[in-house]
C-alpha cells in the first residue's frame, strides 16, 4: 500500500497526465505491478489465515467458550465489511475528490495501526503449533496407497498403523477415528515388513490412520465447497449484470446529485451488516428453542437457507428486469440510454443478495473451520474463498455461452449493447434455475455428509 500510494504521489513514480489521458513509462508501470502484485500476496497471507486463528482463540472443550465462536465468525464478517463500507464510501470520494495519493495512503496508515495493533496482542494469543505442509502429507497419503495399490486392508480397523501416544504425530492436530468411507486411502495405513526402516516408518509408504482420515476429510469437504461456486455466480452479478442493469435507470437522487450505479453495492454491504447482527441477536436464540442447538441451526442449515435466499434474489433480479423492459415497450423508450425509472428500485436485490451472503459465507468459513483437521484449518479456509474465484469464471463462461447461442442468425441476443432491446430477464431466470438445482443437489450432499471425529482435547 505504500508503494502503491508513492505511485500517485512522488515525481518520477507518478506518470506525466494530460488532461484525462496519463501517459505512464515502463518503469512507472511496474512499479504499479509490483504495488498490486505485493497486495495480492498479503491478501493471499491474510485471508485465509485471519478467521482461522481468531477461531483458534476459543477453547473448544469449554461449553461458553464454543458458543462464543460461533459469534466470533459473525462479528469477524460483520468486521470486514464495516470496511468494505468505509472503503465504497469514504475512500472513494477522497480519491475522486481529494487525489489518489491521499486516496491509497489512509488505508496504508491504516494497514500500519492494524499490524501493531495485531502485534500488541502477541501475548495474549493461543497459537497452534505448525504441523508441516499439509499438501505434503497428502502427497505421501496418495503415493502411499498407489504403492499399496493390491494390498489387502485388514477386517479389523484397529492393525492400521497409528502412533502408540495419545497425541497424533502431526504437530497441532488431534487424532482422528477411522471413517469406512473411501476406503481405498486405508491401504496407506497398512503395515508391511518393508515399511519399517530401522525402526522408523517411511511416511511416502506408510502413513497413519490420522494421516489418511485428513485426506478423506478434505475430499468430503469439497462437494460442499462446489456447491458455493453457483452462489458465487449470483453474488457476480451485482458487479456486473446488475450494474448494467442500473445504467439503464435514473441515477439521480435529488436534482443535483447522481448515484453511480455500481454504487448501489453499498445496499449489499449494509444488509450484511443488518443480517449479521440480526442473525447473531435474534435468529440464532429464536431458533435454538426449536431445534436445541447452540448454534441455531447447523452450518450446513445455515447454508442451505442462504442457497434459498440466492434463488430469491434471482427471482427478484428478473421480475424487475420484466418490469423494466414492460415499461420500455409501453412507452417506446427503446433509444433511450437511461429510462425515466429509478435505480432505487434495485435495493431489494442487493439487500437479498447481502442476507444470502451472510448466511453463505459466514456458513462456509465456520463449516470449513469446524469440519477441516486441525492442521489444515487454513488450507481449508483457502478453499473456500476459492469458490469466488470459480463463481465469477462461472458467470463468465455463461456470459459467453448465451451470447453466442443467442445471437445466431443476426439476432441481437439476450445480453445485447443497447439493454432496452435485450432480455437479462431471461439470464437472471437461467441463474435462478441453476440455483435451484444446485440447491437440490445441495440437499443430497448435506444429508449424506459424514462429520470428522476427533479424539482428544485440541493441542
Amino acid at each position: 500500500m505504500t508503494l502503491l500510494t508513492l505511485t500517485a504521489s512522488v515525481n518520477g513514480l507518478k506518470p506525466s497526465c494530460d488532461k484525462d489521458v496519463c501517459h505512464p513509462t515502463a518503469s512507472q508501470t511496474a512499479a504499479c505491478f509490483v504495488a498490486l502484485y505485493l497486495i495480492a500476496l498479503g491478501t493471499g497471507g491474510i485471508k485465509p489465515c485471519v478467521s482461522s486463528f481468531g477461531a483458534d482463540q476459543f477453547d473448544e472443550t469449554n461449553e461458553k467458550e464454543r458458543k462464543k465462536k460461533s459469534s466470533f465468525f459473525n462479528w469477524f464478517y460483520f468486521s470486514i465489511n464495516v470496511g468494505a463500507l468505509i472503503a465504497s464510501s469514504v475512500l472513494v470520494y477522497i480519491q475522486m475528490n481529494v487525489g489518489w495519493g491521499w486516496g491509497f495512503g489512509v488505508p496504508a496508515v491504516a494497514m500500519a495501526i492494524a499490524i501493531m495493533f495485531f502485534f500488541s496482542g502477541s501475548r495474549f494469543y493461543r497459537l497452534q503449533r505448525p504441523g508441516g505442509s499439509p499438501l505434503t502429507r497428502i502427497s505421501q497419503v496418495l503415493i502411499a496407497s498407489i504403492r499399496k495399490y493390491n494390498v489387502q486392508v485388514p477386517a479389523d480397523k484397529s492393525h492400521l498403523y497409528e502412533t502408540a501416544d495419545k497425541e497424533s504425530n502431526i504437530k497441532g492436530s488431534r487424532k482422528l477415528d477411522h471413517t469406512e468411507v473411501l476406503r481405498f486411502f486405508d491401504k496407506a495405513a497398512v503395515e508391511t515388513e518393508t515399511d519399517q526402516v530401522k525402526g522408523l516408518a517411511n511416511p511416502w509408504s506408510l502413513c497413519t490412520v490420522t494421516q489418511v482420515e485428513e485426506l478423506k476429510a478434505i475430499i468430503r469437504l469439497l462437494p460442499v465447497w462446489a456447491s458455493g461456486i453457483v452462489f458465487a455466480a449470483v453474488y457476480s452479478q451485482m458487479n456486473t449484470m446488475f450494474v448494467l442493469q442500473g445504467n439503464t435507470m435514473d441515477q439521480h437522487m435529488g436534482p443535483n446529485f447522481k448515484i453511480p450505479s455500481a454504487s448501489l453495492s453499498l445496499f449489499d454491504t449494509l444488509s450484511v451488516l443488518f443480517w449479521a447482527l440480526v442473525y447473531d441477536r435474534a435468529i440464532v436464540p429464536f431458533a435454538r428453542k426449536f431445534t436445541g442447538h447452540e448454534r441455531g441451526f447447523t452450518q450446513l442449515q445455515r447454508m442451505g437457507i442462504g442457497l434459498v435466499i440466492s434463488i430469491f434474489a434471482m427471482v427478484v433480479a428478473g421480475i424487475l428486469e420484466v418490469i423494466r423492459l414492460d415499461y420500455v415497450r409501453k412507452n417506446n423508450y427503446y433509444d433511450l440510454e437511461t429510462i425515466p425509472m429509478s435505480i432505487f428500485w434495485q435495493v431489494p436485490q442487493y439487500f437479498l443478495v447481502g442476507c444470502a451472503e451472510v448466511f453463505i459465507n459466514i456458513g462456509q468459513l465456520e463449516f470449513f473451520y469446524d469440519q477441516a483437521p486441525d492442521a489444515m484449518r487454513s488450507l481449508c479456509s483457502a478453499l473456500s474463498l476459492t469458490t469466488i474465484a470459480l463463481g465469477n469464471y462461472l458467470s463468465t463462461l455463461l456470459v459467453t455461452i448465451v451470447t453466442k447461442v443467442t445471437t445466431k442468425h443476426g439476432e441481437g441476443g439476450w445480453i445485447p449493447a443497447n439493454m432496452n432491446r435485450g432480455h437479462l430477464d431471461y439470464f437472471y431466470w437461467l441463474l435462478a434455475i441453476l440455483s435451484v438445482l444446485n440447491f437440490i443437489v445441495y440437499i443430497w450432499i448435506a444429508k449424506s455428509y459424514t462429520y470428522k471425529k476427533a479424539i482428544g482435547k485440541p493441542q
